[in-house]
């Protein structure tokens, strides 16, 4: 049995989808069923509720050969501990009391760096890893640099305005991964059975890339200029807190932000193997990602 946490999300229904191709029996732990599609309802057992309820997540695990977690948005927490440890801990009890085989979760980059303990939600999302790995599951920690994705997130200002915008230096060079790939590495380990041991698994995506390679990439893809425009912390600040994110997890992601400015997610020497695991190249995924959607806007 492989168990699915937060299934209707970005990556954890590419994933679902990839764990369907195989031919284990999958159980989700979702809030809302009616978000499944039916086919989906039909194929897999859902247990309904929060995987951070205690109650929740022991029936979910209950004969679990393996679990993927990974953990919902809060962005009202009151910390970033909350957010990531204290949500994972019924889980990590569950997995212990129901003898979970192996576990695989989605992190982040950077605990072997300066900045490992002030990092904001990279620091929480490596306690989280390790409160995991304290209960002795076989483990596997997919480290994530940023995800292109998250540009979806700019598709009115890109068309509208014909920029992009970060906190980043425009020409600070880092991974970026898009999440068809997270999902298929994660797939592949969650039906293979054979993995034991604890292991973190750097997910870096084919290549490095600055903010204003970002904008050349989507100019050019798009056939419009776009230009790739840094903000200052306080302004982002302004956003986060303006939008209802608490002040705990806004300085969460400041602090995330400065790291990876200062080369958090650079701690890790690329290798052709990169480009194998995780093959979507930026450009690729204005095409198939980007595109269609600022056309749709």
């Amino acid at each position: 049995m492989i168990v699915i946490t937060a299934p209707t999300g970005n990556i954890g229904h590419q994933v679902l989808d990839n764990v369907l191709a195989g031919d284990q029996p999958v159980r989700v732990i979702v809030r809302d069923p009616a978000k499944l599609p039916a086919w989906i309802r039909d194929r897999v057992e859902v247990i309904q509720g929060s995987h951070g309820d205690p109650e929740v997540v022991t029936r979910a695990f209950d004969g679990a050969d393996a679990v993927f977690w990974l953990l919902p948005t809060n962005t009202r927490a009151a910390s970033v501990d909350a957010a990531y440890v204290g949500f994972t801990r019924p889980a990590a009890e569950a997995m212990r009391s129901q003898h979970v085989k192996r576990v695989v979760d989605v992190s982040a980059l950077g605990r072997d760096t300066a900045y490992a303990s002030r990092a904001g939600h990279v620091t929480a999302s490596l306690a989280m890893d390790d409160l995991i790995a304290s209960t002795g599951v076989a483990f596997r920690a997919l480290a994530m640099p940023s995800f292109m994705d998250n540009l979806l997130r700019q598709v009115r200002a890109i068309k509208e305005q014909g920029m992009i915008f970060d906190v980043i230096s425009p020409d600070r060079k880092l991974p970026v991964v898009a999440t068809r790939d997270i999902a298929a590495i994660a797939a592949r380990l969650l039906l293979d059975d054979s993995w034991t041991g604890q292991q973190t698994i750097p997910v870096l995506g084919p290549e490095d890339l600055c903010g204003n390679d970002l904008a050349a990439v989507i100019s050019e893809v798009l056939r419009a200029p776009v230009r790739f425009t840094q903000i200052p912390l306080q302004a982002f600040s302004d956003q986060l807190t303006g939008h209802g994110m608490s002040p705990a997890m806004t300085k969460g992601l400041l602090d995330m932000m400065i790291a990876k400015d200062n080369g958090l997610d650079n701690s890790i020497a690329r290798t052709p193997q990169n480009a194998i695991e995780t093959p979507t190249t930026f450009r690729q995924w204005c095409g198939y990602a980007l595109q269609p959607a600022v056309q749709a806007a």
